[in-house]
């Protein structure tokens, strides 16, 4: 246990994730969607093996017992990845931001369905707030007269996107729980970005834009950066357990406000300054609430004591 250093690689891993999204945003204008998807999973590949050759791991990247449950989580993982980029290149960096904190939401609700976890009132209450908050979020792109104006169009567009990125990202994590039981770390991030990959490639020969130097360093820089934080943020759950560096997933909504400032002179409306943070709030509780359980069950676990021998 080392509570800092794990705070510090997640801290570093948000900073990272949102520096790729507003490379994103800022090649949304430029190149087609599939072409930075593409780009995206293959240079993400490079530091995930560097990383694992480094430690002496790379066997683990490449070894699995499910090839198919990577596929299919792949295919998820790739139609988010194109919802999601598509909402960057069309909302504010802090709007696509916090629409899509919506997903833990989705996640939940999910786990109970698909894998008969027992959610208790708390957590749903915290979901069905949650909920509010994301309806606030969007509630100025909900006005159907704005699909007659081009530009209010594709707000409107973007925000479907975002809320879709929203409901695969929790079907993917789903895959994925699914996938610990047998495969590592290692495998589940090369294979998806491998089968990504492929499945973005196919759109290559329909839309393909030349990038110029400065949106290829872009290009090739958005895989670079999502690769690391996906390797610092797995590091960060070895130090601490999930529920301590859960919460500073929300200082990505500091840095999209920032970067998009900085970058895009775009200022959040009061909308999302109230829907965020009924969203945050209700990820919070959640987290606070599993903190708890998870505290309870070691008490009752140390109550009972070692199982008796034969």
């Amino acid at each position: 246990m080392n509570v800092l250093h794990a705070i510090l690689l997640k801290l570093v891993s948000v900073l990272l994730f949102a520096a790729m999204s507003a490379a994103i945003r800022w090649l949304g204008t430029r190149v087609p969607v599939g072409e930075t998807v593409f780009f995206r999973c293959v240079s993400g590949i490079i530091p995930v093996v560097v990383y694992y050759a480094w430690r002496g791991e790379l066997d683990t990247v490449v070894r699995t017992k499910r090839p198919l449950g990577h596929l299919g989580r792949g295919l998820i993982s790739v139609v988010g990845m194109f919802l999601n980029f598509a909402a960057l290149a069309r909302l504010p960096l802090m709007d696509a931001t916090a629409i899509g904190f919506a997903a833990p939401l989705f996640t939940v609700a999910l786990a109970a369905l698909l894998l008969n976890e027992r959610v208790h009132v708390y957590r749903w209450s915290a979901v069905a707030i949650g909920f509010v908050g994301v309806i606030v979020m969007l509630w100025p792109y909900l006005n159907i007269s704005h699909l007659i104006t081009a530009g209010s169009a594709a707000t409107t567009i973007g925000a479907a996107c975002a809320l879709g990125s929203c409901f695969t990202n929790a079907a993917s994590v789903i895959q994925t729980r699914r996938l610990t039981d047998s495969e590592t770390t290692a495998s589940i991030v090369f294979y998806f970005s491998l089968y990504a990959a492929c499945f973005s490639a196919v759109t290559l020969p329909f839309a393909w834009h030349t990038p110029s130097v400065s949106e290829l360093v872009a290009l090739v820089s958005l895989g670079m950066l999502g690769g690391t934080s996906h390797i610092l943020l797995t590091e960060s759950f070895r130090w601490a357990p999930a529920s301590t560096v859960a919460p500073f997933d929300y200082t990505a909504m500091l840095w999209a406000f920032l970067f998009g400032f900085w970058l895009f002179g775009e200022l959040p409306t009061v909308h999302v300054f109230i829907g965020s943070a009924i969203v945050v709030a209700s990820g919070l509780f959640v987290i606070w609430r599993e903190h708890r359980r998870g505290i309870e069950r070691r008490r009752r676990s140390a109550i009972k004591g070692p199982p008796a021998g034969p």
